[in-house]
């Protein structure tokens, strides 16, 4: 995984509430176990039609949206398990999903997997979508180091809450077996202490 800092881009706005894992990435593409590729794939039944021909009214297709941090309604990632959900994300681009509210499996597969789930306030969700609404060009900054999200330009940040261990694995670009291996020293002498005893 790339390790995770700060991150100032543009974001995509989706405010629809509710958005399952089988909307982000359909059953029928689960097939493949390689994370690659599955960001093509990504909301593929909102941004294609039945022949494959892109939606242009769907927030992807638009021209100039574009953006590493998605900003999505109450509830995302809500549904079955699927790990696939975040791996397509990632596999298009976005680094970091903002919500208000996210379920929690798919919380935990977003940050094995180097993408930053960040719950904000709903009140700020809602001042977020506005501002986007009437400057598509906006840009935020995500400051993992000191959980800090803020809006450039304006006064508007808020805090937000993470897991201590997935931030250090965030912060260092490794995911859980990654970590192990580095603790593989101290792991080591914790064994052999014990055996002394």
């Amino acid at each position: 995984m790339k390790s995770f800092n700060t991150i100032t881009s543009t974001c995509v706005s989706m405010p629809a509430e509710n958005v399952d894992t089988d909307q982000i990435i359909p059953a029928r593409f689960l097939k493949a176990t390689d994370r690659e590729g599955f960001g093509d794939n990504l909301f593929r039944d909102w941004r294609f039609d039945a022949e494959g021909n892109p939606k242009p009214d769907f927030i992807l297709n638009q021209t100039g949206v574009k953006g590493e941090v998605l900003i999505a309604g109450k509830n995302f990632g809500c549904g079955s398990s699927r790990e696939h959900a975040a791996w397509a994300l990632y596999d298009y681009g976005f680094r970091v999903v903002v919500s208000s509210f996210f379920a929690d499996i798919f919380r935990n597969n977003a940050l094995n997997n180097g993408l930053l789930p960040v719950q904000l306030p709903e009140d700020f969700i809602q001042d977020l979508f506005s501002a986007l609404e009437q400057d598509p060009s906006l840009k935020a900054t995500v400051d993992l180091t000191n959980q800090q999200f803020a809006i450039l330009g304006s006064e508007k940040s808020s805090g937000f809450e993470i897991n201590a261990h997935k931030k250090t694995c965030l912060l260092q670009g490794l995911d859980d077996i990654d970590y192990l291996i580095n603790q593989r020293d101290q792991i080591i002498a914790y064994e052999q202490a014990g055996r002394k005893v």
